[in-house]
């Protein structure tokens, strides 16, 4: 089964920062947005290559005025003025060697907000970190998945220099066919440093073709 896409236009918009805008555009960068398919969903941004992708992606988030949380590494929230600023964006702590336990929680805020009806969408980075991997790591695929929520890819190309959130899916569960949609829409996108760029495949092979969906 193919990944499920969705059709254009995108119901749910934001206004935007002009000053955010005008100022990515002084960077030479653009940003492509044409809205949210749903009230809730995940974020995946690729690739993640340099400390310069967060000054970026804050830059195209107010320039979007698209509200959304991230998860960081939890050290990063316990420095002084910066811990209080990464919460103000958005920012939530994660300690990694308990993921497990992170995507679970992250799933039971999904499906309470879908049946508040509230607003909800997570942005994350699948390599976990601007070094480079040999692959991507679980946590979004799984927390998309269980949640049934759809999954957005952003693409942070510097070939280009611009920001693109344009493509959705719903994930099937097939996890060579999810990932082999996402390459697709992830062909000839450039990170800062190229070489940093992890292939687009899974790190964990605990996540079995066929993951049991949370209804």
């Amino acid at each position: 089964m193919s990944a499920i896409e969705f059709s254009r236009p995108f119901p749910i918009r934001f206004s935007g920062s002009p000053a955010a805008r005008w100022l990515l555009q002084r960077l030479g960068w653009r940003v492509h947005f044409e809205g949210l398919p749903a009230k809730q969903g995940v974020l995946v941004v690729y690739p993640h290559t340099s400390n310069w992708d967060f000054v970026i992606l804050v830059l195209a988030k107010w320039a979007i005025g698209i509200p959304v949380c991230f998860w960081g590494k939890d050290r990063l929230f316990r420095v002084p003025l910066l811990g209080p600023w990464l919460r103000s964006l958005g920012g939530g702590p994660v300690n990694r060697s308990a993921s497990q336990g992170v995507v679970e929680q992250t799933v039971d805020q999904f499906v309470r907000a879908r049946a508040q009806g509230r607003y909800f969408w997570l942005a994350l980075s699948p390599e976990g970190t601007r070094k480079q991997k040999p692959g991507w790591r679980s946590g979004f695929y799984q927390t998309a998945l269980k949640a049934r929520v759809p999954l957005g890819l952003v693409r942070l190309d510097y070939g280009r220099s611009e920001v693109a959130v344009r493509d959705f899916i719903y994930l099937t569960g097939d996890v060579v066919e999810d990932f082999k949609r996402m390459a697709r829409a992830y062909d000839g996108v450039t990170g800062y440093i190229p070489e940093n760029a992890a292939p687009i495949r899974l790190l964990e092979p605990s996540v079995s073709r066929s993951e049991t969906i949370v209804k």
